[in-house]
């Protein structure tokens, strides 16, 4: 019997320590976040290949002047902070997915009704006023009347294309009124928020450090 007790404690102890390790090691939704993050970017870089689009004239809406793009094609766009383009990622990835060549070319300044949403690479959402796609969606239809689009119950938001991070920004401003554009934004310094969390202002999530982000755009009109 002696024996006995002293053998139950320590099988309780390992059964704890036991517990206590599957519970530290179960995995979440972030674990290894930088190194899914660049696996992510390196993705859409390989994909984009040789489709560079450098947007040399966006304060004009002149519209011979925008890079030409083939619908539904993935494109690395370049972000300029207005100094030396020094990181060789400072890109954006982007995909038309509506055409409108009769629209309007958004401008740095302008402000503008827009449904977004945006998702990390794992899907889950952290902002945004309608159920579009996001990060996971990699077949998206290209025929209109397939999509999912805004109902009658979403609202949209008013933003200004000078006023967003630099991956969407760039991207924006060579985009029109009535266009679908998904933008794929890294996390690098001037393109997205960066190595360390950060809460947007006015906005109550935090993204996590390392973040790449995702954005389903459905452009509307030019607040007048």
């Amino acid at each position: 019997m002696r024996k006995s007790f002293l053998l139950f404690p320590l099988f309780s102890l390992l059964l704890l320590a036991f517990v206590a390790c599957e519970e530290t090691e179960e995995p979440t939704a972030y674990d290894n976040w930088r190194e899914r993050n660049d696996a992510f970017i390196d993705s859409l870089r390989a994909i984009a290949g040789e489709n560079y689009l450098v947007w040399t004239h966006p304060d004009t809406r002149v519209s011979t002047e925008v890079p030409a793009m083939n619908v539904g094609e993935l494109y690395a766009v370049q972000v300029q902070d207005g100094g030396t383009n020094v990181n060789p990622y400072r890109y954006a990835y982007a995909k038309k997915l509506v055409d409108n060549p009769e629209g309007t070319r958004l401008l740095y300044t302008d402000e503008v009704n827009m449904y977004y949403r945006g998702t990390y690479i794992n899907g889950e959402e952290f902002d945004g006023n309608f159920d579009g796609y996001g990060a996971l969606d990699q077949q998206i239809p290209l025929d209109v009347e397939q999509m999912k689009w805004p109902t009658d119950f979403d609202e949209p938001a008013t933003f200004s294309p000078g006023s967003m991070i630099g991956g969407v920004k760039w991207v924006l401003q060579m985009a029109r009124t009535g266009e679908r554009w998904i933008i794929y934004v890294p996390y690098y310094n001037n393109v997205g928020y960066g190595e360390s969390d950060y809460t947007p202002l006015g906005s109550s999530a935090t993204i996590p450090a390392y973040s790449a982000l995702t954005f389903d755009f459905v452009i509307g009109d030019i607040v007048e």
